[in-house]
């Protein structure tokens, strides 16, 4: 990567974004260098009225997370409901510096060729989504989100092939799992912007400038906790290295650690703008760090060139998102066992506090801001006591967090046709009393419940789970003997069969006579995409709910090939329809039927290449087409073999 292009911080450094969109309001998201006072135009067509909107009143609010740094949270509310699958261009503009600025000026990356303004539509139901997950800066393959606006920009003026969402189920950015090459670019960001500082309680360094200043800094960062035998299940658990020989490896050497570096990877992750005030030469490493510094560089440096082409998807379709764990930390909540490790240690704590904190901000607000209003009230308290000093204050700071760690307002509804409910499957997990060192349930008997209300005397709902609810059978088998060998860390085994209360519940809700008939569950995670048609056979009542289970994993990220491919081959030896193994599974009493990818060599049921998938449902909310759109440039249809 060059020198910086600039010296001259731009007045936006990242945005905007579309986030939900209703006929009478609109989210957006922006950072801008300052307080930017704002005018947005709608217009329907080039001989319609254009519409002028001034972002104020309590609302729409400002967040300062630095000096020159300023989240901008547009909650707009229109008098007049704008009409429904219908193209709207608008536009931003402001002040800044005596001249005035909009899109085409500032952000001319935003725009497709030949257009002037970008563009949004409200849709009328909830039929056509694009989803994915799993996007990781650093992974050597195409990103999700460049295919997106590719495929968009070929249908930009027809509104009935725009999806309604870009729903992104986990994993939108990678806190624990950090290149090199990205903190670099993630400290030198802090520096340029004046990100808050805070004191760091319970670790080797005393504060956030200490900590990027420290020799331990890079490939090295869990040398910064406690040298003492109390914390080594903490220092195992936490920044793990744990080796996980049936998935990936995780490197957690790097790990996020500060508020301000959290924020960082949002504006890194999302825009191209931050990069051009950077200089990636590497700091002063030993030899091996070195090498894999100029590795990694290599990947980010790929990464970075998609940026305008996935900043510009962003600001044209309207997204929705929930966290995985890689948002907060690898095995985020995976036991009873983590939970006590990570919480009762003030550092830990503090680091998984400060990326919920940042996922409030830059992801949780722009899926339903009315249900986060207390959270967010009170970051708003710590971060205007720290504009003057550019301190965050530690008791204050503490607190919030505290007040995140319990919330429980994460998982939302959008209501439409059919129905749909995003899942919090992280911090509401049903906890093995027994056995805490086993596997906890994603969503407690509480969380269930509530869910079983929401779905009550819907005709079809889709849901969105962050891991799959029916996953492949060998792999969650072989998480499960791990499990029982008491080693459920080594392989991510979080699925929703592993915990025996919740897989009960969880099944006996689609069973329910008032609960829909089509559902849908969209999910990611895993790294692979698949597709099940699923039948539930209840001996008693005889109703037989449809589910289609659709996978699309990962955006930036792939499972190892060959690894995947035995995986496949073998679940389809030892779990095929006449197999008695099927038998020890929670699934005996339903009818899993794979859908083929079309592309195919030999049989494959999971597809392996990132990208991003196209989901179309008819009135009665049942999948049309399932796609994924591969960031090859190709598409891959899952069909029902004949």
């Amino acid at each position: 990567m060059p020198a910086p292009e600039s010296n001259t911080l731009p007045a936006i450094i990242a945005g905007p974004i579309l986030r939900k969109l209703e006929p009478g309001r609109l989210l957006i998201w922006l950072v801008a260098t300052e307080r930017l006072p704002m005018v947005l135009t709608l217009q329907r067509s080039q001989g319609d009225q254009a519409i002028e909107i001034v972002p104020e009143g309590p609302a729409c609010r400002v967040f300062p997370v630095g000096a020159r740094a300023y989240v901008h949270l547009l909650d707009i509310r229109l008098e007049d409901p704008l009409p429904v699958d219908t193209l709207i261009e608008y536009d931003l503009a402001w002040r800044c510096a005596g001249e005035q600025h909009n899109l085409a000026t500032a952000l001319p990356h935003l725009l497709h060729p030949g257009r002037t303004r970008a563009s949004l539509m409200i849709a009328s139901s909830n039929r056509t989504l694009l989803h994915g997950s799993c996007r990781k800066p650093h992974y050597p393959c195409g990103d999700g989100l460049v295919r997106a606006d590719a495929w968009l920009a070929e249908r930009l003026d027809d509104p009935a092939q725009r999806p309604a969402w870009l729903m992104m189920s986990g994993d939108q950015v990678y806190v624990d799992d950090v290149a090199g090459p990205m903190l670099h670019a993630v400290h030198q960001l802090i520096d340029r912007l004046g990100l808050f500082d805070e004191s760091l309680e319970g670790a080797t360094v005393a504060d956030s400038q200490a900590l990027y200043r420290s020799e331990h800094s890079y490939y090295r960062r869990e040398e910064l906790l406690p040298d003492i035998q109390l914390n080594m299940p903490l220092r195992e658990r936490f920044f793990g290295g744990a080796r996980k020989p049936v998935f990936t490896s995780a490197n957690a050497h790097n790990h996020l650690m500060s508020f301000a570096e959290m924020l960082a990877m949002y504006l890194l992750s999302w825009s191209p703008l931050p990069w051009r005030l950077l200089d990636l030469q590497s700091p002063d490493l030993p030899a091996e760090q070195a090498a894999t510094y100029a590795r990694e560089k290599v990947a980010i440096e790929g990464f970075v060139e998609g940026l305008p082409q996935s900043a510009r998807l962003m600001a044209h379709m309207p997204s929705l998102m929930i966290f995985d764990d890689h948002d907060i930390t690898d095995d985020w909540n995976l036991t009873a066992d983590w939970e006590q490790t990570a919480y009762g240690h003030p550092f830990s704590r503090r680091i998984i506090g400060n990326a919920l904190l940042a996922y409030l901000l830059c992801q949780a607000w722009g899926n339903d801001p009315d249900q986060l209003r207390e959270p967010l009230n009170t970051l708003g308290e710590l971060l205007a006591a720290a504009a003057d000093g550019g301190w965050l204050e530690a008791e204050q700071q503490d607190a919030c967090i505290g007040q995140v760690l319990y919330c429980q307002c994460w998982g939302y509804e959008v209501a439409g046709t059919p129905h749909m409910l995003v899942l919090d499957t992280r911090t509401r997990r049903w906890r093995n009393g027994s056995r805490p060192g086993h596997p906890s349930g994603l969503m407690d008997w509480e969380a269930l419940s509530e869910m079983q209300q929401m779905l009550l005397d819907k005709p079809a709902v889709v849901i969105v789970s962050a891991a799959p609810m029916f996953g492949v059978k060998l792999i969650e088998g072989i998480q499960k003997l791990f499990t029982l060998a008491g080693k459920p860390l080594l392989v991510d085994a979080e699925n929703w069969m592993a915990h025996r209360g919740a897989a009960s519940v969880m099944l006996n809700i689609f069973r329910h006579s008032r609960t829909p008939g089509n559902f849908v569950v969209l999910s990611g995670d895993v790294h692979y995409s698949f597709a099940y048609d699923v039948t539930i056979r209840d001996q008693v009542s005889g109703r037989r709910p449809h589910i289609w289970q659709i996978t699309s994993s990962g955006l930036k990220n792939t499972f190892p090939d060959t690894l995947l491919d035995w995986f496949d081959r073998l679940n389809r030896w030892l779990y095929a329809p006449w197999s008695p193994l099927n038998w020890l599974t929670k699934r005996r009493h339903m009818r899993v039927t794979p859908r083929d990818p079309d592309r195919a060599k030999a049989g494959e049921r999971l597809w392996n290449g990132s990208g991003i998938g196209l989901v179309r449902l008819d009135e009665q909310g049942r999948p049309t087409d399932v796609t994924q759109l591969d960031a090859r440039g190709f598409d891959v249809q899952f069909v029902l073999r004949k």
